[in-house]
């Protein structure tokens, strides 16, 4: 026998509680606040190697991202995401995580059943659409610069 709605919701109330969501927005400020700033001070950092510009503009991204990969690898990204929320995957630090997490999952699978199949599982369909998106756009845009 189902439970009536009444009872239904308060079940659903009991098993799931209200998250605190002004202490969320505040985590999630913060820590994509902190991302941020990390990579300002690796671009701060490159600069003042005196490297070129499309270097550096290279560097901080991928700087981002190969820490990102290794917390991952650790397992203190997901420690630091479960606080913030999408203070964490909102920056490019979220698609880090979003790739190596299935390859330290399937990795037991081996490198090409395992890793090599399922390193795009959620990555993948971003990636995908990012790329037919960015050509359409391209498309319109340089239609539209013909007229």
């Amino acid at each position: 026998m189902l439970p009536d709605k009444k009872k239904y919701s308060e079940m659903t109330k009991k098993a799931s509680p209200p998250s605190p969501k002004v202490k969320d927005f505040i985590w999630a400020y913060c820590v994509g606040g902190a991302i941020c700033v990390i990579g300002q001070l690796f671009n701060a950092l490159y600069t003042s190697l005196d490297l070129p510009e499309k270097v550096v503009k290279m560097a901080v991204p991928v700087s981002v991202i190969l820490i990102a990969a290794l917390l991952t690898g650790f397992g203190l990204f997901d420690k630091i995401a479960k606080r913030a929320g999408a203070g964490t995957l909102v920056p490019i630090t979220g698609f880090a995580n979003a790739v190596v997490s299935p390859a330290i999952e399937f990795k037991n699978e081996g490198y090409i059943l395992g890793v090599g199949a399922k390193i795009f599982t959620i990555a993948g369909p971003v990636i995908m659409y990012g790329t037919i998106a960015s050509v359409l756009y391209g498309f319109v845009y340089w239609i539209t610069t013909l007229f």
